[in-house]
C-alpha cells in the first residue's frame, strides 16, 4: 500500500503527533508498505532525511506565534507533486490543523481517499489561551470542514471521540496508541542514577522521586505540581522543554528540571521514578501516561480526556479533580505514604500495557487503510 503522511510535526520535534508519525511510518515499512512522509521543515541544522527508512519531504515552515520552537508548515506545490510522484493510494492527516487541510485539499482535487487522525484539541487550546468564545468555535468550525471531508476520522480515545460526534463530526471510529514495552521497561530502574538526581539538588538520599514528562507550554498546566514540591520527603523531577519553562522553573524552585531527553536515556529515568504524574487537562489520549505506566510507576492524572480510558482509578493510580493543584499534591502525598499501594499500581499498570504494542495498533490503522480505499478506489487525476 503506497501511503502518504502529511503531519503537523515530526521528529527532531518532540511531541505525541511526532512520535506516533514516526512510528507507523517504520512499522508500515517494516510490513512491506510504501510511507511517505510530509513534514514542516525544522529549524537551524537540518535532520539527516536519510536516516529515516522511509522519504521524508519537508516544507516550508515558520515558527508559532508565542512558541517559536514550533513549526508551522506552510501551504506549498512541494505537497501535491510529492503525492504525485510517491503515487499514493491514500493519504494519512496526522492531526491537521494547517499543512494537514491543505494536504485535504490536494488530496481531494486527485481524486484520493484521507484518514484523518484526531490528536490536538485545538479548541481547548484556544481556551487555554483566552482567545475567548470565537477562538474556541472557529476552531470547531475549522476542524469540522478538515474531518468531515475526511473518509474516516480516527479519534484516540473514548471521550474524545464522543465529543467529536457532539461537534457535528462525523464517521468517527476509535483508534488508541502503541507502547514500547520493551524500551520502557521497569528493569532499567537504576540506582545510580536516582542518586545522581538527588545529589545534584542536595536532597535526602533515600527521597521519593516523583515526575512528569512532556511539553512545558501554558495548556500542560504544569504549575499545578507546585504543591508537591512542599511534601516532606518528596522531590519532583520535571523532564521536558517548551515555552513556559522559565516561568516553572521561577515558581517552582525546589523541583528538578532535567530538559529533554530522549530514548533510552528517557526510559532509564522513567525507571527510576517512584510516581508519575501528569496535569493536563486537555489530553486527548495521554502517551506519557502510557510509558509511565509500561515504566510500572503508579501514575497521577486529571479526570478528562484520554486519561480516563488509560488509568484505572484505584487500581493503577489515581484520576483527580483537573486543574485542582490540592488534588494532585494529596494524591502524590497519598502514594507517598503506602509503599504497598506504588508496587501494586504499578505492577497493574504494566500488565495494562502489555497489550497496546505499536505493531497491534499499526495492523489495525492498516485496516482502516483498506476500508477507505475498498469504499472509494484511489485514482491520482494528474
Amino acid at each position: 500500500m503506497r501511503v502518504v503522511i502529511i503531519t503537523e510535526s515530526f521528529p527532531p520535534d518532540i511531541n505525541g503527533v511526532a512520535h506516533c508519525v514516526l512510528r507507523v511510518a517504520e512499522l508500515l515499512t517494516r510490513y512491506g508498505h510504501h510511507p511517505l512522509v510530509i513534514a514542516p521543515q525544522p529549524p537551524g541544522s537540518r535532520r539527516e532525511e536519510s536516516s529515516f527508512p522511509f522519504p521524508v519531504v519537508r516544507v516550508p515552515a515558520a515558527p508559532l506565534p508565542g512558541y517559536p520552537s514550533f513549526r508551522l508548515g506552510l501551504p506549498s506545490r512541494r505537497v501535491r507533486a510529492a503525492i504525485i510522484r510517491h503515487q499514493a493510494e491514500v493519504v494519512h492527516l496526522a492531526s491537521p490543523v494547517f499543512l494537514g487541510a491543505h494536504g485535504a485539499a490536494v488530496a481531494r482535487r486527485l481524486g484520493l481517499p484521507t484518514v484523518a487522525v484526531y490528536q490536538t484539541d485545538l479548541p481547548s487550546y484556544a481556551r487555554a489561551y483566552r482567545l475567548g468564545r470565537a477562538g474556541e468555535t472557529f476552531a470547531w468550525r475549522w476542524l469540522r470542514g478538515i474531518h468531515n471531508g475526511a473518509a474516516r476520522t480516527l479519534a484516540p480515545s473514548t471521550v474524545t471521540a464522543t465529543g467529536l460526534l457532539g461537534q457535528g463530526i462525523g464517521n468517527v471510529w476509535l483508534w488508541g496508541r502503541g507502547v514500547d514495552t520493551r524500551r520502557f521497561d521497569p528493569a532499567k530502574r537504576s540506582q545510580e542514577l536516582r542518586a545522581a538526581l538527588l545529589a545534584n539538588t542536595g536532597a535526602a538520599p533515600g527521597e521519593l522521586l516523583v515526575g512528569y514528562v512532556g511539553r512545558l507550554a501554558t495548556e500542560k498546566r504544569v504549575e499545578l505540581l507546585a504543591g508537591i514540591t512542599a511534601l516532606a520527603g518528596v522531590r519532583l523531577v520535571i523532564v521536558g522543554a517548551g515555552p513556559a519553562g522559565a516561568m516553572l522553573r521561577q515558581h517552582m524552585p525546589d523541583a528538578i528540571f532535567l530538559g529533554e531527553r530522549r530514548g533510552e536515556e528517557l526510559a532509564a529515568i522513567y525507571a527510576s521514578l517512584d510516581v508519575f504524574v501528569h496535569s493536563g487537562p486537555y489530553e486527548t489520549f495521554g502517551q506519557t501516561l502510557q510509558e509511565a505506566a509500561a515504566s510500572g510507576l503508579p501514575v497521577v492524572a486529571p479526570a478528562a480526556g484520554g486519561p480516563l480510558d488509560l488509568v484505572a482509578d484505584g487500581v493503577t493510580g489515581y484520576l483527580v479533580p483537573p486543574s485542582d493543584p490540592g488534588a494532585f499534591t494529596a494524591a502524590v502525598a497519598r502514594l507517598a505514604a503506602e509503599p504497598a499501594a506504588r508496587a501494586a499500581f504499578g505492577a497493574a499498570g504494566r500488565r495494562n500495557v502489555l497489550s497496546r504494542s505499536w505493531p497491534a495498533l499499526t495492523e489495525e490503522l492498516i485496516g482502516h487503510y483498506a476500508a477507505v480505499l475498498g469504499a472509494r478506489p484511489a485514482k491520482v487525476r494528474i
